[in-house]
């Protein structure tokens, strides 16, 4: 009988921990500093909206819609404005222990994100620990050849600022750049600038860290 109320209790303990560290209770328990867009109340709702299978749009505290579209265990995504959107990503570091990753995202008017890591309660962790180097400008431009035109040379010109996009994935513990400067940039010079953009970099999650893929 002992053994069957010790084994009951470390199933039990288990069970909580696993359902502390489930996106959704960790969504609903996230400090309203981190949060100044909702109430706690608005997370709880989102939640619960979602998993009615309602549509799940509350009104935030600057009185504009915003949508939970995606939850699921691990990965939860919102449509927090017309123009931004965070998302979030439970990832293991070990077998026991998960932490959290958020990408927002703001499109004013192209789209840029900001990544930050916390643990499951909310104490925020050093960026380079999690993410070690992010994308820099060169890995998604190439070296100019001499031979290119004029117009090219500009447009390479005119990309001087790096902005991107970084999208954590619903389905695996990947991390997506796209290059989303030529969005900022002249039409005509965005068009030249097209063929030479390398196509978005996927970073793996290893060992409790974002790297890139092949590495």
């Amino acid at each position: 009988m002992k053994r069957l109320i010790v084994l009951l209790y470390i199933f039990s303990a288990a069970l909580c921990l696993v359902r502390a560290q489930e996106a959704k209770t960790c969504f609903i328990n996230m400090p309203d500093s981190i949060s100044s867009l909702f109430t706690s109340v608005n997370r709880a709702d989102f939640v619960d909206f979602l998993e009615s299978k309602m549509k799940a749009e509350v009104s935030n505290r600057l009185g504009g819609k915003s949508e939970m579209t995606r939850l699921t265990a691990d990965y939860i995504r919102l449509q927090t404005t017309p123009r931004s959107e965070w998302q979030m990503k439970l990832l293991p570091v070990n077998d026991s222990t998960k932490i959290i990753c958020t990408v927002s995202t703001v499109s004013a008017p192209v789209a840029d994100s900001h990544i930050r890591f916390y643990t499951s309660d909310w104490q925020e962790l050093p960026l380079a620990d999690h993410l070690p180097a992010l994308p820099v400008k060169a890995d998604f431009l190439p070296s100019l050849p001499d031979t290119v035109s004029y117009g090219v040379r500009d447009a390479f010109r005119q990309a001087d600022l790096l902005l991107m996009k970084a999208d954590l994935s619903e389905q695996d513990a990947t991390l997506t750049f796209t290059f989303t400067t030529p969005d900022l940039m002249e039409k005509e010079a965005a068009e030249k600038l097209k063929p030479f953009v390398r196509r978005p970099l996927t970073y793996v999650w290893k060992e409790g860290r974002f790297l890139p893929a092949g590495e």
